[in-house]
């Protein structure tokens, strides 16, 4: 196992990155730089770009390339310059052929791993998703992905799961159906697969991402008990307040045997803020807007503009991020912010 795969296997913050755009909604570099410039500095192990935080319209925009180019160019700058790893995960979507497009054009920019949705892909078969996946690990590593059915997933059982993981090339698993039944088909899935050792899982699940970081799955495999668990997360959520993030996943992994009640408690504070930036009591309606509102707060990016101009905050997201910043001001980070602000601009 190579240096970098690792380091991934050992598991890392990934924040998921967020599309800056200007009032004309096109792309704002300056604010790009600044926020990819924030996950780095804060300890980030790497970052996954044109994933849904990413906005899946940059593909219909023509603007895919350019914006994994554009961070693939800051992230190296950045490793070559401190000589830390720094992961550049690209996100790859479609059907067949267009994901072997995609796969191909993160290879050319020297994108290190592809995170592989399986969304909007309702009408095909699981022997179709997993064929799909062999052929694109043949380009990149693969990570699978278990995506929420609210924006666009599906149902994936425990013989999926257990498929997937047996593909030569995929080297892990983003779990984030948001849903604990189907978080269990996927971790059973992985423990049962001969490759188990080689493959990473990942949390995904924004609205739980503590109680993740710290569970451990047993199950019976030929007899032996087998124990899989969550070395990192690639998140959404971490798209915010990444500082904070880093130092809970490090605390986590120096007391992986013996963790204090307390990060319990930490994690239903977690949920209760993810529920307001995600905007979970509408449907997840106001989930990109929502991360947009905290940079903008931060000072990050100029506004919450989307590329689709009906996405926008929900009805009372705004004061539901006021609520949470106050009752949980231990979590932010917006004094690191405020620090470095200045310097990511420049």
């Amino acid at each position: 196992m190579d240096e970098r795969l690792t380091y991934f296997h050992n598991g890392t913050v990934i924040p998921a990155m967020p599309l800056a755009l200007d009032e004309n909604r096109k792309h704002d570099a300056r604010s790009q730089r600044a926020s990819l410039r924030y996950y780095l500095d804060a300890g980030a192990g790497g970052v996954a770009v044109g994933v849904h935080s990413t906005q899946f319209a940059i593909r219909e925009k023509g603007m895919y390339a350019g914006v994994l180019a554009f961070a693939a160019d800051e992230i190296g700058g950045y490793e070559k310059r401190t000589g830390a790893i720094k992961l550049k995960i690209a996100g790859v979507c479609g059907r067949t052929e267009q994901a072997l497009a995609e796969a191909e054009t993160a290879k050319k920019l020297g994108y290190d791993y592809v995170l592989l949705s399986p969304g909007a892909l309702e009408d095909v078969s699981e022997e179709y998703l997993l064929d799909r996946t062999e052929s694109v690990a043949k380009i990149l590593p693969v990570i699978g992905f278990y995506l929420q059915e609210a924006v666009g997933g599906r149902r994936l059982g425990f013989d999926y799961w257990n498929g997937l993981c047996e593909i030569p090339g995929v080297i892990g698993v983003k779990c984030a159906p948001f849903d604990r039944y189907q978080t269990v088909d996927l971790m059973r899935g992985a423990a049962f697969s001969s490759r188990r050792k080689e493959i990473a899982l990942y949390t995904g699940n924004d609205d739980s991402i503590v109680t993740d970081l710290l569970t451990k799955y047993r199950f019976n495999v030929d007899g032996k008990t087998v124990e899989v668990g969550f070395s990192g997360g690639l998140l959404g959520h971490w798209g915010v307040w990444t500082k904070k993030a880093v130092e809970l996943l490090d605390k986590i992994h120096a007391l992986r045997e013996e963790i204090p009640s307390d990060l319990l408690t930490l994690g239903a504070q977690i949920t209760d803020c993810n529920a307001a930036f995600f905007d979970a009591r509408n449907g997840y309606k106001g989930a990109i807007s929502g991360i947009h509102e905290v940079l903008r707060r931060q000072g990050i990016f100029k506004g919450i503009w989307c590329l689709d101009e009906n996405e926008k905050l929900s009805p009372g997201q705004s004061e539901e991020i006021d609520r949470v910043y106050a009752m949980y001001p231990q979590l932010n980070d917006d004094g690191f912010v405020r620090e470095n602000l200045a310097s990511w601009l420049e």
